[in-house]
């Protein structure tokens, strides 16, 4: 969608479902590959860590996991771009762009400090989550080494959130396809000791470390270079008219960002934190979990790509102050991301043996796994109607609350009900089961599905007032 389109009233056409819902797919699908192939790197990371030694791949999961929270917590506060961005679409306001993109650089470089220096000194982190000292050296080696690329990831995430505002996610897609396709050969040869010729032994777990870094800058290289090239961005004058920090645009950014930076975390550290509560109950069910885990993951790109077109659409609409169009993009969204959860949940029961046979070849961790998996299926179904609602509040800039309600679903019910669940509940002081966990986080996200439904409807219902007064 084009600026200039996107300051015009919508034609009654715009309001229809037909239309909206190929506006959703048409810039759903290229986020939905540009994820995918982002977990294609963690996914290459285990794989080559493992084939290099179990240690290593202990210390990537274990680096990996605490890297990823602290990225997804900053990234999470830059995700303010988006909306910000999208507004000025949808009022025409195309001087307002560029600057609000540079203060999303500038702010992106401020967040870097902290996280770098968090992820290059990690012994209080991994003290604080219990590592053990063997697996804590290694991978504190791979949070040093990826803690160099911190910077790169924060600036090109800024560009991220700037091109899903103004409608152009494809270039994400392929410039994930270059990220990917360098990582998997250098993570390999610095793992493995390839580059032996030049000095550089064995490196294991901290190469995929390195490797992750440099293609951290070469991701963010290209996406500098597309700004600087591509004919569609010179209207925006994002170099030419360049500005300095401002306070007051960077506190707008950090007030609407900050919640939706620890909202991101919140239900990151849900997953992550299982795992670690869970440790007691032994290597076979952690490790069920884990794979139960992943297909979650991987099962929802897709509900947080359509969440991400929708906070987008939204967000022009808003800007345009079309409150039509917004609440008729909500109510297509809810709708056809609720069609795609089902059918991917029946599909994952249907195929329950051979995706749990591939992840694993333990039959403990299986019966673990295909003892979990149904609440899979019935947790993405809740969890894409929570997360679209979520996104679409964040397109109208409503994000506080948002926060308050994940921190009590997420970790209240989710963490802490799941915790009972699995230790107290009655039956299980003697037996526990790590299903108590996942039992809690279907009744989560129910919750958080119901409590985000009436505040969405709270406020589309408001701004139905105010347009009509």
């Amino acid at each position: 969608m084009s600026t200039a389109a996107a300051a015009q009233p919508a034609p009654p056409e715009a309001l229809s479902a037909g239309f909206i819902t190929r506006q959703l797919l048409h810039h759903a699908w290229p986020v939905l590959v540009a994820q995918v192939l982002s977990m294609g790197m963690m996914i290459a990371d285990t794989l080559i860590a493992g084939r290099y030694g179990t240690a290593d791949l202990a210390a990537v999961a274990v680096g990996n996991g605490l890297y990823i929270s602290v990225v997804m917590l900053l990234v999470g506060i830059l995700q303010a771009v988006a909306p910000t961005i999208a507004h000025h679409v949808g009022a025409g306001r195309v001087g307002a762009i560029g600057p609000a993109l540079q203060q999303g650089f500038w702010l992106a470089l401020m967040l870097a400090v902290p996280g770098t220096l968090m992820l290059a000194h990690p012994d209080a982190l991994l003290r604080l989550t219990r590592v053990p000292p063997d697996i804590a050296r290694g991978a504190g080696a791979y949070l040093q080494a990826v803690a160099f690329g911190l910077p790169a990831v924060l600036l090109y995430r800024t560009f991220y959130a700037f091109n899903n505002a103004v409608g152009r996610p494809r270039v994400l897609m392929a410039i994930s396809f270059v990220a990917l396709g360098a990582h998997i050969p250098l993570a390999w040869a610095l793992a493995h000791g390839l580059f032996g010729f030049a000095g550089l032994p064995p490196l294991g777990a901290t190469g995929c470390g390195i490797s992750t870094a440099i293609v951290s800058w070469l991701g963010l290289g290209c996406g500098l270079l597309h700004l600087l090239r591509s004919p569609a961005y010179r209207q925006y004058a994002i170099f030419s008219r360049w500005q300095a920090p401002r306070p007051r645009d960077i506190r707008a950014l950090l007030r609407l960002g900050v919640p939706m930076g620890f909202s991101t975390f919140i239900e990151i550290t849900s997953f992550t934190l299982i795992a670690l509560f869970a440790a007691r109950l032994g290597s076979e069910a952690v490790a069920g979990h884990r794979v139960v885990a992943n297909l979650s993951a991987l099962v929802y790109m897709l509900p947080l790509a359509m969440s991400i077109a929708t906070l987008v659409l939204v967000g022009q609409a808003a800007g345009a102050h079309d409150w039509a169009r917004a609440r008729a993009t909500v109510r297509v969204s809810l709708w056809l991301t609720s069609g795609f959860a089902m059918l991917i949940g029946i599909g994952l029961w249907l195929l329950r043996e051979p995706l749990i046979g591939l992840s694993s070849t333990d039959p403990a961790v299986r019966a673990v796994a295909l003892g979990l998996i149904v609440y899979i299926c019935i947790y993405q179904l809740t969890d894409s109607i929570q997360t679209v609602a979520a996104h679409a509040l964040r397109g109208f800039k409503v994000t506080l609350l948002p926060m308050l309600l994940h921190t009590l679903c997420f970790w209240g019910v989710g963490l802490g009900g799941g915790y009972w669940a699995t230790y107290h509940a009655f039956g299980r002081e003697a037996a526990p089961s790590i299903a108590g966990f996942w039992e809690a986080s279907v009744a989560a996200t129910v919750l958080a599905t119901a409590l985000f439904g009436w505040l969405l409807t709270r406020v589309m219902a408001r701004q139905r007032i105010s347009n009509s007064s």
